[in-house]
């Protein structure tokens, strides 16, 4: 599993006092950082691989500021070419939100998805979701 801390921001948080929903799902994608570094190391849009397929999250609990979150990334299936991702954001060791996300291993320069090579592979199967 991968772990990232997020310190939320009073700009994140609604007229209703609680961190809006729209902040969720980017504060997803910031837990899958060190995915991303995998397959494009260099971090560079003319090199980007990871294009996202599909996206689901559930709302569980209310997150607040002034509180830090955790975000947790695990591999929940790795295709040829393709993985999805289980995610869920923690805070104060309440589960407040969960989803999943499907990603292309994608070749930008010809427009094709490739098969996601074996030291990523490997790398993907240390953090599979039980």
């Amino acid at each position: 599993m991968y772990r990232t801390i997020l310190e939320p921001r009073v700009s994140e948080t609604d007229g209703v006092g609680h961190i809006n929903n729209t902040t969720v799902p980017i504060w997803f994608e910031a837990g899958r950082n060190q995915l991303f570094k995998l397959f494009t190391p260099d971090s560079s849009f003319e090199n980007w691989k990871m294009i996202i397929l599909n996206m689901h999250v559930d709302y569980v609990d209310q997150i607040y500021f002034g509180k830090h979150v955790e975000i947790k990334t695990w591999v929940k299936r790795i295709g040829n070419s393709s993985l999805e991702l289980y995610e869920e954001i923690h805070q104060e060791n309440r589960l407040c939100a969960r989803g999943t996300t499907v990603y292309v291993n994608f070749n930008l320069q010809t427009q094709k998805s490739e098969p996601i090579p074996a030291h990523i592979r490997q790398e993907l199967e240390k953090h599979l979701y039980d």
